[in-house]
């Protein structure tokens, strides 16, 4: 039998206070929604409904779209409000249209302290260090990639986008609301944390003194990244382990989420035994 859709509120006004939350989206993006986020689209949805890191306080779905979401829905936890709307007035809620007609609220959960959760990891994990980010699409590949090769962790310093920014959210395909971060207040504090909690932080330069494919990981390895074209800091790379990947001739430059996915897959194959399934579920 297929599965039953769960009770639906219906929308009928573009003022309906009970949606407030979902208006004008795009500039809201822009001024921030404080400890809530917004998250779009099934795929990204199916990952929000099975991860425990933050919470769902609402659904706002397209009418044409319920049955067919059915087996997801069935998974909203008890007490969640289901809105459902039509086209139109959706639309209007939002403010540009909404192909996708799947819009979620959620609000973050605490993360806690970096060292204090980094000590608690496995004897062998991989963490991720962001340094200068600013650019959502990229900071949203590396969280997907980061999911992807079971990275346990991602710390960002204070110059790097939000990760729940919603276009972040988007290019991860939810990884980034799977994988933990925590936020440090600069470059060097961000080493610190990671050498506190007894990692080896490998940074990332097209200078780095080691190439990539020679490394042998440490049981706990940090993959550090800094911003296209500048990178990271000089007095950053002087305090790290320094990792190149070698590129064909005179040409030196990967972005930096292809970088981070080359990176891991690498640290993921020879560190973290890729060919054992991860207690975390990569996002599809």
């Amino acid at each position: 039998m297929p599965e039953a859709v769960p009770a639906a509120i219906r929308i009928d006004r573009p003022d309906d206070p009970r949606i407030a939350a979902y208006t004008d989206i795009r500039e809201r993006d822009l001024v921030g929604r404080g400890r809530r986020f917004v998250a779009e689209g099934e795929t990204v949805l199916a990952v929000l409904l099975r991860q425990r890191l933050h919470a769902i306080e609402s659904l706002f779905i397209l009418d044409k779209r319920l049955p067919l979401l059915a087996g997801l829905l069935a998974r909203l936890p008890d007490g969640v409000p289901l809105y459902t709307a039509s086209r139109e007035v959706m639309d209007a809620v939002a403010g540009f249209p909404i192909h996708r007609g799947i819009l979620a609220v959620g609000r973050r959960g605490e993360p806690g302290e970096a060292g204090a959760f980094l000590s608690r990891l496995p004897e062998r994990a991989l963490a991720v260090g962001l340094v200068g980010l600013a650019n959502h699409d990229n900071v949203g590949g590396i969280f997907r990639n980061a999911a992807a090769f079971g990275a346990d962790a991602v710390l960002l310093d204070g110059t790097s986008c939000d990760p729940l920014y919603r276009k972040a959210i988007r290019v991860s395909v939810g990884g980034a609301l799977c994988v933990p971060f925590f936020r440090a207040a600069s470059a060097h504090a961000l080493v610190d944390v990671l050498e506190g909690a007894g990692f080896a932080v490998l940074a990332f330069s097209p200078r780095g003194r080691e190439e990539l494919s020679a490394l042998t990981p440490p049981a706990r390895a940090a993959l550090l990244l800094g911003t296209e074209g500048p990178g990271l800091p000089d007095d950053v790379l002087a305090r790290c382990r320094t990792v190149s990947i070698p590129m064909h001739g005179a040409f030196d430059s990967l972005n930096v989420a292809t970088t981070s996915g080359i990176a891991l897959h690498h640290l993921a194959l020879h560190h973290l035994a890729l060919h054992h399934p991860v207690s975390r579920s990569a996002p599809r």
